[in-house]
């Protein structure tokens, strides 16, 4: 089999605001594998448009997320950030894996069902086909792998399906192309570290998520500290006090969730969390959240407004990021052409 050089791609959407559960299930991880691995850090500003969006806010939006990448640790010389739309591949590799995804394989996407509810003869062909555009980000630039939450690795799997299916209905073209053993690899999801679900501040059995209508359920990465010092005080609990080992938080989802937040911001394990604060009373407690989230998110928070300021530096690094994601997109596209027998 062949061998490819180990990328990493992964992307988020411009919706709602970048919170928590974002920060602590994806881009601390972008932040950490920047030093082990060539990657791209993408704003996927196509997937956003699969609902209505206002374009002003999109606009902002965009500038947004890559705002909070930067304000988070990702260097934009070391990796390549760049939004979705600026490279038109991602959209002609999507139609070529239109062609080659199979309709079933669709139907069982379970976000597809999820956020189409019953309204699903109304929804857009774009929310169906959603998952085809997500392998061809992937696959574009011959990702291996892809850091993601658990609720996007059926996703994954299915960009794996799609790879395999394309190596082996052109298995012979690909061959004459230079290629014998397999043109697109299987990327790998990378599903990592404590913090992979973030559930909501007001329901600990519901992921935290920018589309509920309390703020109080998410912390922004945008908020100020008094803000995020008010959310985790309102934050849902129950009477007893903390357990001393994790066998003590079974039923209680609102106190794993703040453990769990404690402790991916600490970096340290839940257990050791526990040992430290078994016993406690939760106002004891939260009140040491809210000072290792406010140490934590208050810098990224004002570095975000800071850059926010300066939309001309933003859009120079998403221009920079995409001229070099095209550098590698254009030539795999290219050869994805020669291989179906396009013309160019």
């Amino acid at each position: 089999m062949t061998t490819f050089p180990e990328r990493v791609f992964s992307g988020i959407q411009p919706t709602g605001n970048l919170h928590l559960g974002n920060y602590l299930g994806a881009i601390v991880k972008f932040v950490a594998l920047q030093k082990t691995h060539e990657c791209l850090f993408c704003v996927v500003d196509l997937h956003a448009i699969t609902v209505p969006q206002d374009p002003k806010e999109l606009r902002d939006a965009i500038r947004r997320i890559a705002a909070a990448y930067i304000a988070s640790g990702v260097d934009p010389a070391k990796n390549i950030i760049f939004n979705q739309s600026q490279v038109a591949e991602h959209a002609e590799l999507a139609w070529v894996f239109n062609c080659v995804a199979r309709m079933g394989w669709l139907n069982r996407m379970t976000q597809f069902k999820e956020k189409a509810g019953k309204d699903r003869e109304n929804v857009s062909i774009g929310l169906f086909a959603y998952p085809t555009l997500m392998a061809a980000d992937i696959l574009l630039y011959r990702a291996t792998h892809v850091p993601v939450g658990e609720d996007q690795k059926q996703h994954v799997e299915l960009t794996r399906d799609i790879a395999q299916k394309f190596n082996n209905d052109f298995a012979e073209s690909i061959a004459a192309n230079g290629h014998p053993e397999g043109f697109f690899p299987l990327p790998e999801p990378l599903i990592q570290g404590p913090a992979a679900r973030v559930m909501s501040l007001r329901d600990g059995s519901k992921k935290m998520s920018k589309s509920d209508p309390s703020e109080y359920s998410r912390i922004n990465l945008s908020d100020d500290a008094d803000t995020i010092a008010q959310k985790v005080r309102k934050a849902k609990t129950d009477p007893e006090p903390l357990p001393t080992d994790k066998d003590g938080l079974a039923g209680r989802p609102e106190a794993e969730n703040l453990v769990g937040i404690y402790a991916a911001l600490s970096d340290t394990p839940a257990e050791a969390v526990l040992r430290q604060f078994g016993g406690a009373q939760f106002s004891a407690f939260k009140q040491a959240l809210v000072d290792l989230a406010v140490a934590k998110l208050g810098p990224i928070g004002a570095e975000m407004r800071r850059l926010e300021g300066d939309p001309a530096y933003i859009d120079s690094v998403l221009r920079d990021g995409a001229q070099r994601a095209r550098e590698i997109a254009g030539p795999i596209m290219g050869q994805v052409k020669d291989i179906l027998g396009l013309l160019r």
